[in-house]
């Protein structure tokens, strides 16, 4: 062994340069950076599945999933809106969102009227509107809490702009759930009644939306005290609705006198 083969085994070990292997900072920032991609490329698609929904029907949805892998029987039946009864829209707009023609989808004036009654140590009660419903329905699922209420309001505003209140309306009759797994204003009206969406009576589209607060609970064939109530405040309501063109954003003049008796 030579005299410089000492001094080499004395000399401490070289350090790699600091960048040369990433660290833990670095390994969790590019995770990050991932998740932001991700992220970023989930919310692109989204809205162009949502753009897309403006012309081409709504295929599925969360909840009609969970329905079938529940053992539900999936009834659904996809229709035009100039297919389904005018009154139908009316009772909803009756029902469910008076204000729909009014809002650019999230009721703001309701929102706040629910916030100062709950101040007040009223009940907590709902100010979802019918673009929220159908944001709800197309999109997301039952539940999730706060993430998906804020997914569900921003949605409702998309859609609201970029579909127009006529095509809300239309999905929003072709995705709602009417209980028994069954989905959507035509199939809830051959099966509830016999009949087509478009040939439901101003009886009968209140009865439909009398229920829609709670249609595994509520029936409709036939209905309990309470909903033949309901139904028949929801007549005088859609009276209301229709004389003062609170559903004009829907149906034009000639389909608003077109309903059945």
């Amino acid at each position: 062994m030579g005299p410089d083969a000492s001094l080499e085994s004395d000399r401490p070990p070289t350090l790699e340069p600091p960048g040369d292997k990433p660290g833990a900072l670095a390994m969790a920032g590019r995770w990050i950076w991932r998740i932001i991609k991700l992220a970023l490329l989930l919310f692109v698609l989204a809205h162009v599945y949502a753009l897309a929904l403006k012309w081409v029907p709504v295929p599925g949805s969360i909840t009609m999933v969970e329905r079938t892998l529940g053992g539900d029987e999936f009834r659904r039946i996809i229709m035009p809106i100039d297919r389904i009864s005018p009154n139908l829209v009316t009772a909803v707009i009756a029902a469910e969102d008076s204000r729909f023609c009014e809002h650019d989808g999230i009721d703001f004036e309701a929102v706040q009227k629910a916030v100062e009654e709950r101040e007040r140590g009223g009940r907590l009660r709902g100010a979802s509107t019918i673009t929220q419903q159908t944001a709800k329905n197309v999109f997301f699922w039952n539940g999730g809490g706060y993430v998906r209420k804020g997914g569900e309001a921003w949605f409702a505003l998309f859609i609201d702009g970029m579909w127009g209140k006529r095509r809300v309306m239309e999905n929003y009759l072709n995705t709602i759930e009417w209980g028994d797994g069954i989905f959507g204003a035509e199939a809830a009206a051959r099966i509830r009644f016999g009949k087509r969406a478009a040939d439901l009576s101003e009886r009968e589209a209140a009865l439909l939306a009398a229920v829609l607060p709670n249609p595994h609970k509520w029936r409709v064939d036939p209905p309990g005290p309470y909903v033949s109530q309901r139904a028949g405040t929801l007549q005088a309501r859609m009276r209301v609705v229709a004389n003062e063109g609170l559903d004009d954003c829907v149906l034009d003049p000639e389909k608003s006198a077109a309903r059945q008796p």
